[in-house]
């Protein structure tokens, strides 16, 4: 997916014609819940990017993301993860400390209160930056896949992974990133 993620990435960039990056510019990243470092390390190898900050709260997927970068020496100059959570890292004091670009990939369905939790990413993306992110919308495919599917018959997932009632569906996402001062800009694609 990260291929698919990288091109929408850049999409959101182009499309910012308020302040578009000249082409030279290289980008600051913060993925937030990183997981094992999937698409961070991804990000961290573009030709386009400056530094990848990856943080997630879960401190056994955090040794499996710090153990999977250093099979990778080149990471380590772009790449840097910490095991925090959003709330807990430190709020840039500047705009040049602010991200480009914060991602949230298959997080804020697990996050019981999604408002107050973007409005905690806020703060770390710089004017003209993007938050970019990633759930699984509301919808009985997605309940057939996510729930019956991958927890209670192939067990891929643990049960109790996903709780339905919290997926989002996009207009909700675009709804409430159009009442959020500055956040207007709402892009959107669908993935199966």
């Amino acid at each position: 997916m990260n291929p698919l993620r990288h091109d929408f990435v850049a999409g959101c960039l182009s499309h910012n014609a308020s302040s578009p990056l000249p082409p030279s510019k290289r980008l600051r990243y913060l993925d937030v819940g990183c997981g094992g470092g999937i698409f961070a390390e991804s990000a961290a190898r573009l030709p386009t990017t400056s530094s990848v900050t990856a943080i997630d709260p879960s401190p056994s997927v955090y040794r499996v993301a710090v153990r999977h970068a250093k099979t990778d020496p080149s990471l380590h100059k772009t790449l840097t993860y910490h095991n925090t959570s959003i709330e807990a890292f430190p709020v840039p004091t500047t705009d040049a400390e602010k991200y480009d670009i914060l991602t949230l990939f298959e997080v804020i369905e697990h996050v019981k209160y999604p408002a107050p939790f973007l409005e905690l990413c806020f703060p770390f993306v710089k004017p003209g930056g993007w938050i970019v992110l990633s759930t699984i919308a509301r919808t009985w495919t997605s309940w057939f896949t996510t729930k019956l599917v991958a927890e209670d018959l192939a067990g891929v997932v643990p049960r109790g992974t996903h709780e339905w009632s919290q997926y989002i569906n996009e207009e909700e996402l675009e709804g409430w990133f159009a009442k959020q001062a500055g956040w207007g800009d709402a892009r959107a694609m669908g993935v199966v």
